[in-house]
């Protein structure tokens, strides 16, 4: 069976997300997005579990069941903030389990440690080689992730309180760590450049804190097996049926190169160690990228791909793709409506991306649409880098309006206009 995942999702439950972010909704954009397998965010928060085992029902194979038969597995995120070699550290992690009685054991666990009630991402000040033998502790099939694992604020290699390796981050723990979660800022090649990745399976979800589907989906993993909970626990641990993970292009990520957004400022790798990673307006420092982290990490040229790779492909959300090209706010009823009648020709937006023909999609769309379309699936198209928070801007051509465009970085969807889009499906 071929599935697409998005393995890291929230609810409403946590900071910074959508307050209509429940179960119908996101099974509603997860259809029109093309998953047709979700994580179901937050399962350390009490009162998400609670609507979980009202929506959702198990069947033993440790996949979930909505009401209309849509497929889930529970899965939640720590922040785990503490010291380590004098240092402050801030990790996130992923984790995934495989049924209720398990997730309400992960809950017991972490009340002896502190709240889990004021938020979806709960922190805690202990840290990850603890987290991890916690984890095993209650059930060996929990699988323990390190989130967005460049980002460079609250990550494993992150710049800021991050660190140069994954055993220097989990210790003694390192052997229950089979995966990292690659984030929007980098891709699969930037990770195949440092040779202490080689062992781990690359994972790629959107982290949602919206279910609109500019966010859903945005980053996904496709599998080839049947539909069980130990099967996507197998693929992930040694990457049997694991066909390819969908990744954003790296420099659409809000933390791909250096900067200083308060500036306005943006900077590669190497003119920001001319100017010391220092901004040149205010004298602050920048908040350091990916790409500069990954160069100050790896041990490989460009190019390098290890044996066992899993493969990738690189998208942009169509609703992004639509807004640079018509010049409207990417949560406009403009670019719903254009959004809308591709979905109804296609069924959905990853089939669109990922397989409809340039000449089907003239068929159903303007040809400046069809062009974009192929050309990022293709490789060809060009990006403004995003940089400390701002997401990068694709550039096209033929857009409407360029540089200035409407992006999902300068556009908040107000709660009293969700209801008016949502109507459109």
């Amino acid at each position: 069976m071929k599935l697409i995942a998005d393995l890291q999702v929230h609810s409403r439950f946590s900071r910074a997300t959508s307050k209509q972010l429940n179960l119908e909704n996101l099974e509603k954009f997860a259809r029109i997005k093309g998953l047709n397998l979700l994580g179901t965010g937050d399962i350390t928060h009490p009162e998400w579990l609670k609507e979980l085992k009202q929506g959702l029902t198990e069947d033993g194979s440790g996949i979930l069941k909505s009401k209309s038969g849509f497929n889930f597995v529970l899965q939640g995120e720590i922040s785990n903030i503490y010291t380590q070699d004098g240092k402050g550290r801030r990790i996130h992690n992923l984790i995934l389990a495989e049924n209720f009685e398990i997730a309400e054991q992960i809950q017991e666990a972490l009340l002896k440690k502190g709240r889990i009630d004021y938020d979806g991402r709960p922190i805690f000040g202990f840290s990850c080689p603890e987290l991890v033998e916690m984890m095993k502790n209650i059930d060996e099939k929990i699988e323990i992730i390190p989130a967005h694992a460049w980002t460079p604020w609250f990550s494993l290699f992150g710049s800021m309180s991050g660190f140069d390796s994954v055993e220097e981050c989990f210790k003694d723990q390192t052997k229950h760590i089979h995966a990292i979660e690659t984030g929007l800022s980098s891709d699969p090649a930037m990770n195949w450049r440092l040779s202490q990745l080689d062992k781990f399976t690359l994972v790629s979800n959107s982290d949602a804190h919206s279910f609109w589907p500019w966010r859903l989906g945005r980053e996904a993993n496709v599998f080839d097996i049947d539909l069980t909970y130990d099967n996507i626990i197998g693929a992930i641990r040694n990457k049997k049926g694991f066909l390819y993970t969908i990744e954003t292009n790296p420099e659409y990520g809000k933390y791909h190169i250096d900067g200083h957004r308060a500036c306005n400022i943006s900077m590669e790798p190497k003119e920001s160690l001319k100017n010391n990673n220092i901004c040149p307006k205010c004298k602050k420092p920048l908040t350091i990228g990916v790409l500069q982290r990954v160069e100050q990490l790896a041990d490989r040229e460009e190019g390098y791909k290890p044996k066992n790779a899993i493969p990738f492909k690189s998208l942009i959300p169509l609703s992004e793709i639509l807004s640079a090209l018509l010049g409207y706010g990417v949560a406009s009823k403009k670019i719903f409506a254009e959004y809308y009648k591709l979905i109804k020709n296609f069924d959905n937006e990853l089939n669109i991306l990922l397989n409809a023909t340039k000449e089907d999609l003239i068929k159903a769309a303007d040809e400046k649409i069809a062009d974009a379309i192929i050309s990022i699936r293709e490789g060809k198209i060009k990006i403004k880098p995003g940089y400390d928070g701002v997401y990068g801007q694709p550039i096209f051509d033929n857009a409407r309006i360029k540089s200035s465009a409407n992006f999902v970085n300068k556009v908040e969807v107000k709660e009293n206009k969700q209801e008016g889009l949502n109507k459109f499906f």
